[in-house]
């Protein structure tokens, strides 16, 4: 396997402060601080405080301050790389707020006409078929380790190159030194619009609006990933502050102005709060861990509590 040094950069793991009140439905008083859990999610974080002014809520201020903190994924990853301090580790899970779809894609001129084809060569000879995506361990990394494990391929076989972007990962696949790629729809949109990569499968349960691929369920990988992200909020956080908080979450979620700035931002909605969250992060944990050891990233007695 190729390896490339783990980038802790995305590791994101900001301590959340201790939250006292918020305000749901105008029965709480105060305000929302809502930050960003690294540089990866400065943006979300931006668009969902403005979403969330647009709907009412107070943002920033005086007062009580229940304080929101936005990660995900890759910070979710980079932590157990670097065998650090989850982001999530002693917060209150508050709701999951939009993911990135992937995309598994070729060249043009691929020898590899389908998914089927594509996944066929995988499984038969994982270190044969080389892969390009961002950077080791990243979710286009977890993707590929998903797909091997769901082919029933040796997942530690995996031959993988890591790069920092969409656009050198595409130069890797045009110059032929991949024989596929894995990467935010929204990142590799102009190499399939100018005709250059052919997409085999996308990563949700369904197709894609305007997309013509199948899903990887379709292809027979029970595989439904995305790149997401949510809002925590600190450990120990009171009851009717946490009310209150997923509250505001399911009502921001639902606004024009928070559709507007996923669809700009090329996120797709994926709205789940509360208890259903939280069980739903807690299996998100459990398979990141798994494909990680898979890969051979992650010590096989580690992470698995």
């Amino acid at each position: 396997m190729r390896r490339r040094r783990f980038l802790a950069a995305g590791l994101g793991v900001a301590a959340c402060v201790a939250g006292c009140g918020g305000r749901s439905a105008g029965s709480v008083p105060g305000t929302y601080e809502i930050h960003a859990g690294g540089e990866g999610w400065a943006r979300v974080a931006e668009e969902f405080a403005q979403a969330a002014r647009g709907a009412g809520y107070p943002v920033g201020g005086t007062g009580p301050v229940s304080t929101l903190t936005i990660t995900g994924l890759p910070a979710l990853a980079a932590a157990e790389l670097n065998a650090a301090e989850s982001p999530l580790q002693g917060t209150t899970p508050l709701a999951r707020l939009a993911g990135e779809v992937e995309v598994v894609l070729v060249p043009q001129n691929s020898r590899f006409a389908t998914f089927d084809a594509f996944g066929a060569h995988l499984r038969a000879d994982p270190a044969g078929t080389p892969l390009a995506g961002g950077p080791q361990g990243a979710p286009d990394h977890l993707l590929f380790g998903l797909i091997a494990r769901g082919l029933g391929a040796d997942t530690r076989q995996v031959d993988y190159a890591g790069y920092p972007g969409a656009a050198e990962a595409a130069g890797a696949l045009l110059a032929g030194r991949a024989a596929a790629a894995a990467g935010p729809l929204a990142g590799w949109r102009p190499y399939i619009d100018r005709g250059r990569v052919r997409v085999l499968a996308v990563s949700c349960a369904e197709r894609f609006p305007g997309l013509e691929a199948p899903s990887l369920l379709e292809c027979g990988v029970r595989v439904d990933f995305a790149n997401w992200c949510a809002a925590v909020g600190p450990g120990g956080m009171p009851a009717e502050a946490r009310d209150a908080a997923i509250g505001m979450c399911e009502e921001v979620t639902g606004t024009p102005g928070w559709r507007r700035a996923c669809r700009d931002g090329g996120w797709t909605p994926i709205p789940l709060t509360g208890d259903r969250f939280a069980a739903w992060v807690d299996s998100e944990i459990r398979r990141t861990k798994a494909v990680l050891r898979d890969l051979g990233l992650l010590e096989s007695g580690k992470g698995t509590t």
